[in-house]
């Protein structure tokens, strides 16, 4: 048997640990690549899973008198739709989508979903001239049918919540939502997303007071009519807390209490206060 010299030794044992190094190395390098694929398939999934919400509203003329009809409305996503003889428009768009108007070959800008104000009414005026007087045709609405349609519409909105962590449970143990984490570093989504449901909620509660603190009503509380009207309309507008929660006694008591000072020229409580203040 063949005695291994000192220096055959050191040659030895030095080859073995670069055999190692490189084999940590290569499963370092395995463990980084397939956790990029992974994360890679996930992100995919979340945009491949992206929900529609409908867009819908008008399109008049740039004196925003007479409606266009045949007015094209495009998204980015390749999805279209015209006007119809009211200039009323409604498509489906993804959260990513952005939508622009097209008539007699002239687009206008386009506008990122995130960032429209008011989706159920998404209404613009475009700069054309209209020769003839064209019908204007009111349709009916039902308060309540729209508003249960906006909340299935939107309801990934309406139910967003900030993603955090959330522990799972799995064959392995306890571990944490993928999901989640990935949300969490999507700063821009996450912004977009609680702002649209913001102005979701807002525009909710600006048709829930419209509906009860209609012109109909106070017409027939106070027989005011015109530009009277409207101002009263304006001025004494109660707050959405006041009429989600007052009775019909109550609510028809504030529109008469109201008539009284607007009559005699005072100003409403909530500005009297701050006036005083």
């Amino acid at each position: 048997m063949t005695r291994m010299t000192p220096m055959t030794l050191r040659f030895f044992l030095h080859f073995l640990s670069l055999l190692a190094g490189n084999k940590l190395i290569l499963q370092r390098r395995i463990i980084y690549i397939t956790t990029f694929i992974v994360l890679s398939l996930l992100t995919t999934a979340h945009l491949a899973s992206a929900q529609f919400y409908t867009i819908r509203g008008m399109v008049y003329d740039s004196s925003r008198n007479y409606p266009l009809e045949a007015v094209s409305v495009l998204s980015t996503s390749g999805k279209g739709t015209i006007t119809n003889s009211e200039g009323f428009y409604q498509i489906e768009v993804s959260e990513t989508d952005s939508i622009w108007f097209s008539y007699l070959n002239k687009p206008t800008i386009k506008f990122p979903v995130l960032k429209i104000v008011n989706p159920m009414g998404f209404d613009i005026s475009l700069m054309v001239s209209i020769p003839t007087l064209k019908e204007v045709k009111i349709r009916s609405k039902n308060y309540k049918q729209d508003s249960t349609q906006n909340r299935i519409d939107y309801a990934k909105i309406f139910n967003y919540e900030k993603p955090k962590l959330k522990a799972t449970m799995n064959g392995m143990g306890v571990g944490f939502d993928l999901d989640e984490i990935i949300n969490m570093f999507r700063f821009r989504r996450n912004k977009s997303m609680a702002s649209f449901q913001k102005r979701l909620l807002l525009d909710e509660q600006d048709k829930f007071i419209d509906h009860r603190f209609n012109k109909a009503l106070v017409r027939r509380l106070t027989l005011m009519e015109g530009t009277e009207l409207d101002s009263f309309m304006f001025l004494y507008r109660p707050s959405y807390l006041f009429t989600k929660m007052a009775g019909d006694y109550e609510f028809q008591y504030y529109i008469k209490t109201a008539f009284f000072r607007f009559k005699r020229g005072l100003l409403p409580e909530a500005l009297k206060e701050e006036d005083e203040e």
